[in-house]
């Protein structure tokens, strides 16, 4: 392999090599850093390069390798950070010019444990204002395009997060997911993540002035994009190692007991009214079938019903985001995601005083009844969304944007409601009128069980092959 191709390996390929002697974390980062100088002002992934400090951490690592040093299991795999998180002299900014000049002053649990684990940082990626919309642009840093083209939204919120990692530039990213935050922009990039469950990945930004809501704390999760399924199984396990400064972190393992026998998954293609498109369907097959090869036991079944658990979820979080961040989104947001959250009120509209506490309550009643689901069926798939991923700015059209958006994404953020973990793999590369776009799955898993739903995303990127390789053609094609 050549230093220009070097980009190309997993996370999994490049820490074996750099730990094993045969590559250098220098040369790693080097090889990312100059991927992200050809592809990143094309799409805008990366809305801050931090390739000088990178290099200088790239060789602190090559010399305390040399000097016999222990390397942690991601020793000098570049990786990037979203900007709604802290890191230490950086700005959290959230995509919203008001906070561009928040400074933080240490950094997040993610952060840190990426790095106490030898990741270097090279650059952080871009999200919409207040990181909620399931499209990625802003004032303060422009747009974030998708790297299969414009045809495309990125996803978001970590829709540069998303991008980027596909595009090569880096290959770990970091992101979070409130509604659909990771799974939006893997299914928009063809890229793989785990949402990770309730309690599981340590949280909190050192530069926040008060403490997030009740629902926004158990909702919203931290997490990973990566190109490769088994690239998770590797960089997951540092991801969730304990932090104090979250008390409600779980220090449980990555890794759970293997069931007995063949492992249930319960198969669903219910989209609760909403049309589902022939290429979702055809990529939901591929995935089933993959799963039957791989020796599971797959059966079409009902499901506790998710578009109830979904649609309360939501709008008991838009009755939360109502009370306590509607005046910040009025006072420093753009005119257009003033426009957009208007629209969020009026297809969820928010739970309020008596009934927003009691939709709060009834959380548990629908988390038993996956509970006691999941002791027959482990494993859940089902669509992500029941139609291709959308365009770009589709959410800013109105009533029928945000439905086609995020209305129909009950599968989505009915997890976060949950607390249960959920995966999202490619399955399928379909060719549509307006361009190629990779179609994603969903496989959700009991409580504490990530492993599980990434070994079903093995199970299915060994069959269907990475959704990187066609895209760097698509890419290199295009370029040419």
């Amino acid at each position: 392999m050549t230093q220009s191709d070097i980009w190309r390996l997993s996370a999994t390929e490049l820490s074996q090599r750099i730990i094993a002697g045969d590559l250098t974390a220098e040369a790693a980062v080097t090889a990312s850093l100059a991927r992200m100088a050809a592809v990143n002002p094309d799409l805008n992934a990366v809305v801050e390069d931090l390739g000088s400090d990178a290099l200088d951490r790239a060789r602190q690592l090559d010399k305390a390798r040399a000097d016999g040093a222990p390397c942690g299991p991601l020793h000098g795999v570049p990786v990037t950070i979203k900007i709604n998180v802290d890191q230490a002299g950086h700005a959290t900014s959230n995509g919203v010019s008001a906070l561009k000049d928040l400074i933080a002053p240490d950094d997040a649990p993610v952060v840190r444990n990426l790095q106490d684990a030898g990741a270097v940082v090279i650059g952080r990626t871009n999200t919409p204002e207040f990181s909620f919309r399931a499209d990625t642009d802003n004032p303060l840093h422009g747009r974030t395009h998708n790297p299969w083209g414009r045809h495309i939204s990125p996803g978001g919120s970590s829709g540069g997060a998303g991008a980027a990692v596909m595009a090569g530039i880096g290959a770990l990213a970091h992101g979070n997911d409130i509604g659909g935050s990771l799974r939006f922009p893997a299914a928009a990039n063809g890229a793989v993540t785990v949402k990770p469950g309730l309690g599981r990945v340590p949280a909190w930004n050192p530069s926040q002035s008060a403490e997030r809501g009740i629902l926004a704390q158990s909702m919203s999760v931290q997490g990973l994009i990566t190109r490769s399924a088994r690239d998770l199984h590797l960089s997951m396990p540092s991801l969730i190692a304990p932090d104090p400064r979250d008390p409600f972190h779980v220090p449980m393992p990555w890794r759970g007991d293997t069931p007995d026998g063949s492992i249930r998954v319960a198969f669903s293609k219910e989209t609760y009214g909403y049309d589902l498109h022939p290429e979702v369907d055809a990529a939901l097959e591929e995935a089933r079938v993959a799963l039957l090869d791989a020796g599971y036991q797959v059966e079409e079944v009902t499901l506790p019903d998710v578009f109830d658990a979904g649609r309360t979820g939501y709008r008991a979080l838009m009755g939360e985001v109502y009370a306590l961040m509607k005046g910040d989104v009025d006072a420093a947001g753009s005119k257009t995601v003033r426009d957009i959250f208007a629209v969020y009120f009026e297809e969820f509209p928010p739970f309020a005083g008596v009934e927003l506490l009691q939709m709060m309550a009834k959380r548990t009643q629908y988390a038993r009844e996956w509970s006691l689901f999941m002791q027959r069926y482990p494993l859940v798939l089902t669509p992500f969304l029941p139609q291709p991923f959308f365009k770009p700015d589709r959410d800013t059209e109105g009533a029928a944007g945000v439905h086609e958006v995020l209305g129909c994404a009950v599968y989505s953020y009915a997890m976060n409601f949950l607390g249960l973990p959920a995966a999202s793999v490619p399955s399928r590369l379909a060719e549509l009128p307006s361009g190629p776009q990779p179609i994603n799955v969903q496989i959700a898993a009991p409580r504490w069980r990530e492993d599980m739903a990434v070994d079903a995303c093995i199970a299915i990127e060994d069959r269907i092959g990475p959704m990187c390789d066609p895209l760097w053609q698509r890419m290199s094609n295009t370029s040419g």
